[in-house]
């Protein structure tokens, strides 16, 4: 189901699931005000600007936001400056690189293939690995690597990525090649440090080696897999991982920003590693993806998965605070989930309620956007009253 734009600056959007009317304290505008406001009540330093004042107080050029309510897109705005070189405005049609976020849409086409026959996430990987595989170690001499593992940060790989991403004039590695840490490679091997299964470990190269293997199953570039497969399924329509972004979509897309707001030589750095790192979107396109699974896990929408596929999604496997593919964590009395994002120039997270339809989605160009972005976390929650006992003060 697609959500269209119905103002240049902030969306009020009340058709995800069926209307109903709403009530005065419900208006969008009432919480928006209460949000970018000063924080009279707050106890944080931050608490003391507005969100305009909290762009220059951070030395950040912009940032977009989405609010979910009731399953639904209660609104979205955008603040500040897309590019400090043209000084084009941010708006909610602005496109950010969501970094990590990456991998949640990534194990999300992970599980479609599951449901449909194409893999088996409980399976060797190496299995459906035609043009590399994880090579053989003391590691995987009594266990093996399955994509399950991999999604979850549990396969004994040690790389840790984190991937720096190449400027657009760079060469750029294939996807072998950044896995053995071969040039035009920045980055080491990716390799068996423990045996599967037995610590939670974050890792890019694990991501990355879905990638491929998606690639080798389908026979097809990733960016098209992805499109066909989630994204246009889901109305994502601001969304892509073309990488590098072609003209026509780089009109619209935000420019990387350092931690004090300074403008790169170029415009965004690119990521060939697009499961581990090369989404661009919206928070809008974002919190239609949290919407859909959410209402998934309720067996009221099952666009690309099913309600026990999401709820693999949405289950630690035993090892570590991921399940396959979202960060689980527990907030007060909520449980949560979501995902965070860090690329050059760019800061992100994700978040939403498992099953009370709230959530939100903050998407920033700056290095330094993770205070902002955490602030904004904390006004959010406190102005919708997440959560029944432990609630943050209302501000």
């Amino acid at each position: 189901m697609k959500v269209r734009s119905l103002h240049a600056t902030a969306l009020f959007v009340l058709a995800y699931l069926p209307c109903h009317l709403t009530s005065a304290q419900d208006e969008p505008s009432d919480y928006i005000q209460a949000i970018q406001g000063i924080q009279t009540q707050s106890s944080e330093r931050l608490g003391d600007f507005t969100i305009d004042e909290l762009l220059q107080e951070l030395d950040v050029p912009g940032v977009s936001i989405a609010v979910i309510k009731d399953f639904r897109i209660h609104w979205a705005k955008a603040y500040g400056i897309a590019d400090k070189h043209t000084g084009k405005p941010v708006d909610i049609n602005t496109k950010f690189q969501a970094a990590s976020i990456s991998k949640a849409v990534n194990a999300m086409a992970l599980l479609n293939a599951a449901e449909d026959g194409l893999i088996d996430i409980d399976t060797n990987i190496n299995h459906y690995l035609s043009s590399w595989e994880i090579p053989h170690s003391e590691y995987t001499q009594n266990s093996v690597v399955t994509a399950k593992m991999l999604a979850s940060h549990i396969s004994g790989l040690g790389d840790g990525l984190g991937f720096p991403g190449y400027e657009p004039d760079d060469q750029i590695p294939t996807l072998v090649q950044i896995l053995d840490g071969e040039e035009p490679a920045k980055t080491r091997a990716v390799r068996m440090a423990r045996p599967p299964g037995s610590a939670y470990h974050y890792s890019g190269g694990g991501s990355t080696i879905l990638q491929l293997a998606l690639i080798d199953i389908y026979k097809l570039p990733y960016d098209v897999i992805l499109m066909q497969n989630v994204l246009e399924p889901l109305g994502m329509t601001n969304s892509t991982f073309a990488q590098p972004l072609s003209a026509e979509l780089d009109i619209n897309a935000a420019r990387a920003h350092t931690q004090s707001g300074i403008v790169e030589r170029h415009k965004w750095n690119v990521y060939p590693e697009l499961a581990a790192a090369g989404l661009w979107t919206t928070p809008t396109d974002l919190a239609i993806f949290l919407i859909e699974s959410q209402l998934s896990l309720r067996g009221e929408s099952n666009i690309v998965l099913t309600a026990t596929s999401t709820e693999q999604m949405m289950s630690p496997v035993g090892v570590g605070p991921h399940a396959v593919g979202y960060t689980i964590t527990k907030h007060g009395e909520g449980w949560y989930f979501g995902h965070g994002g860090s690329n050059h120039g760019f800061r992100a997270n994700m978040a939403a309620h498992k099953t009370k339809g709230y959530g939100y989605v903050v998407m920033t160009n700056s290095s330094q956007g993770s205070l902002l972005i955490s602030e904004l976390g904390r006004r959010i929650q406190a102005a919708y009253s997440w959560d029944s006992l432990d609630q943050p003060v209302r501000r």
